[in-house]
């Protein structure tokens, strides 16, 4: 394996709205390899129906570098921010990236969905519990919504699927 291969990671980017092409045109030619999921559909206007390409994660590219060079993606016309955890620039796992790849080369339709920790309080976007705001508890590997009645210390939660939740 070459030198240069084993200190290549795939990191995220955060772009302006609306500027993840134009991102990913501007670090192609910088010689960067750079990865932006898109997915099709089939969007009616008034007088005809076509196809529109949309990121899969609005205002996110991933580009394969060496962490050293991420100040020069971060100097890209277009580009807010490399993503950090900690002060470190966060790396994203090559089997993530493969599989976002298979999914969307199979034909699949993936869905993005928020990505909720134990405690982070979220919002009910559509149903019938619409509007409520609660966290998200754990239970035996099941999403949990929770409603704390702090007046009498006790709390009610449901089962949920996170498709219905946003993070507030």
């Amino acid at each position: 394996m070459e030198d240069d291969q084993i200190l290549k990671y795939w990191i995220a980017v955060y772009t302006k709205p609306r500027h993840e092409k134009t991102v990913e045109n501007e670090l192609q030619k910088k010689g960067y390899e750079v990865y932006l999921p898109l997915l099709k559909e089939r969007r009616k206007w008034s007088d005809r129906k076509v196809w529109v390409e949309f990121p899969m994660f609005r205002s996110y590219i991933f580009v394969k570098t060496e962490l050293k060079n991420a100040l020069f993606v971060l100097q890209t016309i277009g580009v807010v921010k490399v993503i950090k955890f900690g002060g470190e620039v966060a790396v994203v796992q090559d089997s993530s990236i493969q599989a976002i790849k298979l999914m969307i080369e199979g034909g699949y339709i993936p869905e993005a969905t928020d990505y909720f920790v134990k405690g982070d309080p979220v919002e009910v976007k559509e149903g019938p519990l619409k509007g409520l705001i609660g966290e998200i508890t754990r239970v035996d590997n099941h999403d949990r919504f929770l409603v704390r009645v702090d007046a009498i210390q006790h709390s009610v939660s449901i089962q949920i699927d996170r498709g219905y939740l946003k993070s507030i």
